[in-house]
């Protein structure tokens, strides 16, 4: 086992050293973007432009940028933000927060939704409630989230404060403006502004998660251990949760521990309709503005993430699966 793990973070490593250097040459070797381009005042004169890459560091030999932009990211430096002109790890330091709280919220929905309804589904083969289960799982998983979040904006925010003068949820923002100063008040705001985006992410995933696990567990209910549980007298409820349930933990684990890095990216359709002032919509403002530097690092750590989630998927089928474990062993 020991030896299984030094293997993969030394893969890891490598998988990670190889996209790191794709994605500087993404930005300045393939298409090479110039963030001056975006600048639009006429007494911009080409004098100041190069200034301006001159001070971003653009004007330097190409393997000099690419020796820095390697330290930055291994060292967790990251350079600046071209339109702050900030540290992007300070920016990282108050935008990840919003993110986390936003997707996390979301994901946690969604996997107990989805995964409630599926396996209320799948062991009612079937039956009227499957029907309607995969039914609802199959609407939600096809409608496009951007048009679910577009109709909530519209029917909970506009339309309900034309028709009744009141918003039965904000419109934007994280926070009120001004925001409440009392600690309470403003976590109830924060609450306010976020149930809705959380509410129509949850809404357009739930659907996937229910009909994988309803598969998973319409498969399962058919297996030999199953009958076998059956014949020894053991209940429906023992037999579905202890036997099919939990043989289809791995997979599901693995789906779970795949979505966790999608946290840190925040949803960035989600954040840019609702203008919640998350990683996502940051990431989709540098790649309009040519900021190339937040767009690296966020993918950066992104894969950083994808990575850490794959191992630990890779050892929870190890946890969860006994056959894993003694293939471990061996």
């Amino acid at each position: 086992m020991r030896e299984y793990i030094i293997k993969r973070i030394a893969v890891a490593i490598i998988v990670l050293y190889v996209i790191a250097s794709l994605n500087f040459m993404i930005f300045q070797v393939f298409a090479p973007v110039d963030p001056t381009a975006t600048i639009l005042d006429p007494n911009f004169t080409y004098d100041m432009r190069q200034q301006l890459l001159q001070d971003y560091g653009l004007l330097e030999p190409i393997y000099l940028r690419y020796v820095k932009y390697i330290r930055n990211m291994f060292t967790w430096n990251f350079g600046y933000s071209f339109d702050s002109r900030k540290p992007i790890i300070e920016e990282l330091s108050w935008r990840v927060p919003n993110s986390v709280l936003l997707l996390g919220v979301s994901l946690i929905g969604t996997v107990m939704l989805g995964i409630s309804v599926g396996v209320f589904a799948g062991a009612r083969r079937k039956s009227a409630a499957d029907v309607i289960a995969v039914g609802a799982g199959l609407f939600a998983d096809g409608v496009p989230t951007f048009f679910i979040q577009m109709m909530a904006l519209l029917f909970f925010s506009y339309l309900m404060f034309l028709w009744f003068g009141f918003q039965v949820f904000p419109a934007r923002g994280l926070t009120s403006v001004p925001a409440p100063t009392n600690p309470f008040a403003y976590m109830a705001d924060v609450a306010w502004h976020l149930a809705m985006p959380a509410l129509t992410l949850i809404l357009s995933a739930f659907g996937g998660w229910a009909l994988y696990t309803r598969n998973m567990i319409v498969e399962a209910l058919t297996q030999d251990y199953v009958v076998t549980a059956r014949a020894k007298g053991l209940s429906e409820r023992t037999v579905l949760y202890r036997h099919a349930f939990r043989s289809v933990l791995p997979p599901i684990s693995t789906m779970i521990a795949m979505s966790v890095p999608g946290i840190f990216t925040g949803a960035m359709i989600t954040e840019y309709i609702f203008t919640w002032p998350g990683v996502g919509s940051w990431y989709i403002a540098g790649l309009n503005s040519g900021n190339f530097p937040v767009v690296q690092s966020v993918l950066f750590i992104y894969a950083i993430l994808m990575l850490i989630a794959n191992l630990i998927a890779d050892l929870l089928y190890g946890v969860l699966d006994p056959r894993i474990r003694v293939g471990f062993r061996r």
